[in-house]
């Protein structure tokens, strides 16, 4: 699979916290099922600046969105400069890469937000595209499915 090229734009949204935390919080899934000396998630995903590429590219498709904008509302520059490193982060330590995230957890961090099944599904619906967009492949797809869906019951607090 080719790496995926990095792209350049800072951005920050509650949601992108959404996809942090769930990924940061599921270190123990993660390459649960390498074997040995197998490639992790992180290098056949083309390593931190696919990763940082990805990261990008779904939080421009987000916070373009207008069920998900009103997230990013009077954030300043440099808020969504460290959302923006926060999930690079932790997209590189979920998939096996070297790096940490200190954050917090996700019921903490969502519980003052309304997110509903909606707000979810487009969220995902971002990330799916945006995986297509860098023609990921179905392995490692859904591999990164699994990380987001397995927090869906810590993130989705309003019916």
């Amino acid at each position: 699979m080719p790496s995926l090229p990095a792209l350049r734009r800072g951005a920050r949204c509650v949601l992108v916290s959404t996809l942090s935390l769930a990924l940061g919080s599921c270190a123990s899934a993660r390459q649960g099922a390498v074997a040995p000396g197998a490639p992790s998630l992180y290098t056949r995903l083309g390593g931190y600046e696919a990763l940082a590429g990805v990261a990008d590219d779904f939080l421009g498709r987000v916070m373009a969105d207008p069920r998900l904008s009103p997230f990013f509302k009077g954030l300043e520059t440099r808020d969504m400069q460290r959302t923006r490193q926060h999930l690079v982060d932790l997209l590189c330590n979920a998939t096996g890469g070297p790096c940490f995230y200190p954050g917090r957890d996700m019921k903490a961090v969502h519980a003052q937000f309304e997110i509903t099944p909606e707000v979810w599904n487009a969220f995902t619906g971002h990330f799916n595209e945006t995986l297509a967009r860098f023609k990921v492949g179905e392995r490692e797809h859904n591999e990164l499915v699994v990380i987001v869906q397995s927090l869906r019951s810590d993130i989705v607090n309003k019916p």
